[in-house]
């Protein structure tokens, strides 16, 4: 286990592993939390339930919801058993991946997604299409990822409007979805086109410029302005939204690199490198794995005469 911050009195060391006690007092813990992190009246704190760590016996897992003028942002804690302890911080399980905890909660069933299934490297986007920096990156990784790694990368697209700042970009993710429903392969249409066209667009004239578009894409045009003002998709944008704030997401783009969460636009250069850096890394414990299985099977004899 590693970067573990102390919030209050040094750890004893634990021996148990009985589970902690559920409760907490929130108003305690807020008021602290308020002091020590510096958090101005203005914003609004809500602190969930302990859950049971899986980490650090002995303590509790507690999710704090931050919000202020229309911006969220989620801290975690882990609150010892006798409520006097408060560590911020991450807790590593080392058998497993350190990225464990977001690829526990990332859900890419019915997503848009393109690449090589099964790929080594798996990455999920969560975009709006209003952000110009999700514009930027998205005609990066179209015109580079595949090409580079074929067979190597999956890339998986979730909808995180950020509607405080952007007017249309939940009505857009609304109609990709209801695009994705109707075919697959035409969301990608939709989603370089919304990019390359983002400056042109309105809250006025989405609709109809969408619909132009339709079209000339081969979208029926009467099945999505149905589902479009029935706004069927927009369950699942919610669905999305909800899943990136429990993962902390705040911001776009916003992505999980297996896992790995990396924040903002990305230069081609570095990108490639963390990929390839994957790649390797996922090789190497294929590798290891492989050896691991031929050294560790153990031949039982049978006792003569046994069969």
């Amino acid at each position: 286990m590693k970067r573990a911050t102390f919030l209050l009195a040094a750890l004893p060391i634990l021996a148990q592993t009985a589970a902690p006690k559920a409760g907490i007092d929130k108003s305690a813990l807020e008021a602290y939390l308020r002091h020590s992190e510096l958090w101005v009246p203005q914003v609004t704190v809500t602190i969930d339930d302990p859950q049971p760590s899986p980490y650090l016996p002995g303590f509790s897992e507690v999710a704090v919801h931050l919000s202020y003028n229309g911006q969220s942002k989620d801290e975690h804690y882990f609150v010892s058993q006798n409520g006097k302890n408060i560590v911020k911080g991450e807790a590593y399980d080392l058998t497993k991946s350190p990225f464990q905890a977001a690829l526990d909660h990332l859900k890419t069933d019915g997503q848009p997604n393109y690449g090589k299934a099964g790929a080594p490297v798996t990455i999920v986007v969560f975009g709006d299409f209003q952000c110009p920096l999700c514009k930027a990156e998205a005609d990066t990784m179209r015109k580079n990822l595949v090409q580079t790694f074929p067979d190597k990368v999956q890339v998986y697209f979730k909808d995180f409007p950020l509607e405080s700042i952007h007017p249309w970009a939940r009505a857009a993710s609304n109609t990709g979805r209801c695009i994705y429903k109707q075919d697959p392969q035409a969301f990608w249409k939709f989603h370089d086109w919304i990019y390359e066209n983002q400056e042109g667009v309105t809250v006025e004239t989405l609709n109809s410029k969408v619909m132009t578009w339709a079209g000339t894409a081969g979208v029926d045009t009467i099945q999505l302005g149905r589902c479009v003002d029935g706004k069927v998709g927009d369950k699942e944008v919610a669905q999305n939204m909800a899943e990136g704030r429990a993962l902390g997401v705040d911001a776009t783009p916003t992505l999980y690199l297996n896992g790995r969460k990396l924040v903002g636009a990305m230069e081609w250069p570095i990108m490639q490198q963390l990929v390839a850096l994957e790649i390797e890394h996922q090789a190497a414990i294929a590798k290891t794995a492989a050896k691991c299985e031929e050294a560790c099977v153990v031949n039982i004899p049978t006792l003569a005469g046994k069969k």
